[in-house]
């Protein structure tokens, strides 16, 4: 471990959506392959207390960590780049430390004495940083604050970063992920805003030591050395951000300006050689993979107005994505709202043009009929079908319906008063939920389960006990399980109480691949190590 420990904030300028998340992932990913012992903070500028409530549609996908916590998709990114699983003390929102700043205050742990937004907001968020960086004994903590330089929302953050570097100067660094545009009807890289950026950055009482300038094509010598001068920082510290074809070719773009040295040099840390081998052999199986596999994700999440917004579903498309290159497979992933199928706007026959097919986990009425649809399409025309959550629940109720003979079997979710409730919700639930009390009530984070052999899940886990991370309130109602088993669809994964229902499958012999989880396997999977059912189901669809 370092003499001391180091710190790494990253802060974004110009505006938002520019790779804050990818870089800091990419910067742990390089300083790790230095065997430096890392770990990654998201700060999130929302007074939600966690991402739980937040509109998918406005901020994403909910990632959620063994400990249930539910946080900012970055998160995601760093358990994929740095292959390890996070804490819940690696995530803040500015609504969980004012709530710890009032929680000590009423508690009278203050002493006695005012309480001032500043120092004690941005204290409350230094304790948290050294209680994330202590839990992980790392060498280095990196600190991604969200948001935009000059929003009034991280303002607090800054002054963390601020007191932090004032209290440690050589301990702490400062990385500004900037955008540098190329106006159409200008034709040139324009660095101005980026400027604007430092000095806004400035103005808070921070200096960037590294600037990632993100921009369409790689930043000439002419663009670093004006951002070097206008910003006041070395040339060789101007780092290029080219668009890439894919987030894992950022560790090595960054490698190609001498990233990580540049870090190691900031913060006084021991010079080593960088070890990116196992990333960059997965990265060259990424782009060697010439056999295409066409895999639909049907969804109720994709518009955000007249975009089509994937974020909601990030860590399934990756998955889906680092499975299929682990096999040599070039994945082409189509988007299809399910209101489509719903509305008629698009035949169910859509789905042929598909080897495999995806329904990922969300919630309420919007779009589960077409879902549903869905389901019984691929169930009888032996498209290869993967159901996570949701997925799996509402394969269930199709099942109910157009096979066990439970005519208007539904999830009371959707349907309290449902003829068959072959979905309900857990009876410990049902108080807490009634009285509208619904942040937190879910079943979260990782849970273990019982594989019965011979089955296709067996065969993907090859071992009869697993751990995976959830997050629903709904289950299959225990009342309809050997009704459900008796009509053909088998129960391959289960609580250790035999209970709770978390893999339901059809037998290898009636459909090449149907399978759906009560879990989120896209949660664990990675880059170097893909989960194993997503490598199940490409290897079916990849032979269709």
């Amino acid at each position: 471990m370092a003499a001391t420990p180091k710190y790494i904030f990253v802060v974004g300028g110009v505006m938002s959506g520019v790779g804050k998340g990818v870089a800091t992932s990419s910067i742990g990913k390089i300083l790790k392959a230095k065997g430096f012992k890392v770990t990654a903070i998201k700060i999130d500028p929302y007074i939600n207390v966690d991402a739980g409530t937040m509109n998918p549609t406005e901020h994403g996908e909910c990632f959620v960590l063994n400990d249930g916590y539910e946080t900012d998709q970055d998160m995601g990114n760093y358990e994929r780049f740095l292959d390890e699983s996070l804490p819940e003390v690696n995530y803040m929102t500015t609504g969980r430390v004012y709530l710890e700043v009032i929680r000590r205050e009423r508690n009278l742990e203050y002493g006695g004495k005012n309480v001032e937004v500043v120092p004690d907001v941005p204290l409350e968020v230094i304790r948290r940083i050294t209680a994330a960086q202590a839990n992980a004994k790392a060498d280095v903590t990196i600190i991604e604050v969200g948001g935009t330089i000059g929003e009034y929302q991280n303002i607090i953050f800054l002054e963390a970063a601020r007191m932090l570097k004032q209290k440690f100067p050589r301990d702490v660094a400062i990385v500004m992920v900037s955008y540098v545009p190329i106006p159409g009807n200008i034709g040139e890289m324009k660095t101005k805003p980026t400027q604007y950026a430092a000095r806004s950055l400035n103005s808070v009482g921070l200096q960037a030591d590294v600037i990632l300038a993100r921009a369409s094509v790689p930043l000439d010598e002419k663009r670093k050395e004006k951002i070097a001068v206008f910003c006041n920082i070395p040339n060789d510290r101007v780092i290029s951000a080219p668009d890439v074809e894919s987030i894992y070719d950022v560790p090595g773009n960054y490698e190609k300006d001498g990233l990580g040295t540049i870090l190691t040099d900031v913060l006084s840390l021991e010079a080593r050689p960088t070890d990116l081998s196992d990333w960059e052999a997965f990265v060259q199986k990424s782009k060697s993979a010439t056999e295409e596999v066409n895999i639909a994700v049907v969804g109720k999440y994709f518009s955000s107005g007249e975009f089509v917004l994937s974020d909601v579903y990030i860590s399934v498309l990756e998955a889906i994505k680092t499975a299929a290159y682990h096999l040599g497979l070039k994945p082409k992933i189509t988007y299809i709202s399910s209101q489509d199928f719903q509305s008629g706007k698009l035949p169910l026959s859509e789905l042929d043009k598909f080897a495999g097919v995806v329904v990922p986990g969300g919630f309420g009425e919007t779009g589960v009929e077409g879902l549903i649809m869905t389901v019984q399409y691929c169930r009888e025309n032996k498209i290869p079908y993967f159901g996570l959550c949701y997925g799996m629940q509402l394969a269930v109720i199709e099942y109910a319906r157009n096979v066990a003979g439970l005519a208007g079997a539904h999830t009371t979710e959707i349907k309290k008063d449902a003829p068959y409730p072959v979905i309900d919700i857990m009876a410990t639930q049902k108080d807490i939920v009634e009285k509208g009390n619904y942040g937190g009530t879910m079943r979260l984070g990782a849970y273990p389960c019982v594989v019965a052999s011979g089955t296709t899940a067996a065969d993907a886990y090859g071992k009869g006990e697993i751990s995976e991370r959830h997050r629903h309130r709904f289950e299959v109602n225990p009342a309809y399980v050997a009704q459900l088993e008796k009509a053909g669809l088998v129960f391959s994964g289960k609580s250790p109480s035999g209970v709770l229902m978390e893999i339901a499958e059809l037998p290898k012999d009636k459909h090449p691949f149907f399978l759906g989880t009560q879990f989120h396997p896209e949660l664990l999977s990675r880059p170097l190590t893909p989960h194993p059912l997503f490598l199940a189901f490409l290897k079916v669809a990849g032979k269709k």
